[in-house]
């Protein structure tokens, strides 16, 4: 077993929460970006009588999803990821005894 994982260093545990954080910052930069624009575009089309702004907003919007979802629950730190880690650790365990 990899003693660094089951006990990391203050300093592992510093890089991981600042890239984590810097993670979901950007997440929150580009949630905040998708808003500024698309209600720029919605003001613009609605200006000229058409409705063309929500296909931006579904296509990017779908982009913001995915991204969320890979910084939430799939990336490492994310809680789906996280379970998943730790349900291999307990199957390993299990191994090991068995």
């Amino acid at each position: 077993m990899n003693t660094t994982q089951a006990n990391p260093s203050a300093g592992d545990i510093e890089k991981r929460a600042r890239r984590r954080a810097g993670a979901k910052m950007g997440w929150y930069i580009h949630a905040f970006v998708y808003v500024l624009v698309n209600l720029g575009l919605v003001a613009i089309s609605a200006s000229r009588g058409h409705s063309w702004a929500v296909y931006p907003l579904m296509g990017w919007g779908l982009g913001l999803l995915i991204h969320g979802a890979v910084i939430w629950f799939i990336a490492p730190g994310g809680s789906f990821y996280d379970r998943l880690v730790e349900r291999e650790r307990r199957a390993l365990r299990a191994g090991e005894r068995g």
